[in-house]
């Protein structure tokens, strides 16, 4: 599989591409934190199935495989950041299509009163020169992803 370039938390700000979403989710934070690391990671997202390669507890080094649209694209990813409760972000290690120099995603759940919280999700990439066509389809993905995620969480 095509390796990608690592990045640290400033490739969220400075990316080529970002993609964002905030999602106020009458839920308490705890309980969003806890379904975004079950054992079937977002699994209400209909394009995309994954796994925790890593074994628990979870922190900074934890491995996951994500495969999209049915396996058409399947990542390997790297967790940099893990603030447990809060906070985790990841970068794409390798993928099996040489679309992204380098791709990444960061999570963040932050409190809103005992009883909700607000979900942020941003995803990071740089693509390669055969990826760059296919921006337009990332923003269809993605905006997939955080459709799902809003219907899912009841989130406004």
């Amino acid at each position: 599989m095509p390796k990608l370039q690592p990045v640290d938390e400033a490739f969220f700000a400075s990316a080529p591409s970002i993609y964002k979403e905030t999602f106020a989710v009458p839920r308490p934070a705890s309980a969003v934190w806890g379904e975004l690391v079950e054992q079937k990671p977002l699994d209400w997202c209909r394009l995309l199935s994954g796994k925790w390669t890593s074994e628990r507890p979870f922190g900074v080094g934890t491995t996951r495989q994500m495969k999209v649209l049915g396996g058409a694209i399947t990542v390997q990813e790297h967790f940099f950041v893990w603030e447990e409760g809060h906070r985790h972000a990841f970068y794409v290690t390798s993928a099996n299509l040489p679309l992204f120099k380098r791709l990444a995603e960061d999570y963040v759940v932050e409190p809103d009163g005992e009883d909700a919280c607000r979900f942020t999700w941003t995803i990071a990439l740089e693509p390669t020169t055969l990826g760059k066509p296919g921006g337009p389809l990332n923003k269809l993905i993605f905006g997939s992803l955080f459709s799902d995620t809003r219907k899912h969480f009841a989130a406004g």
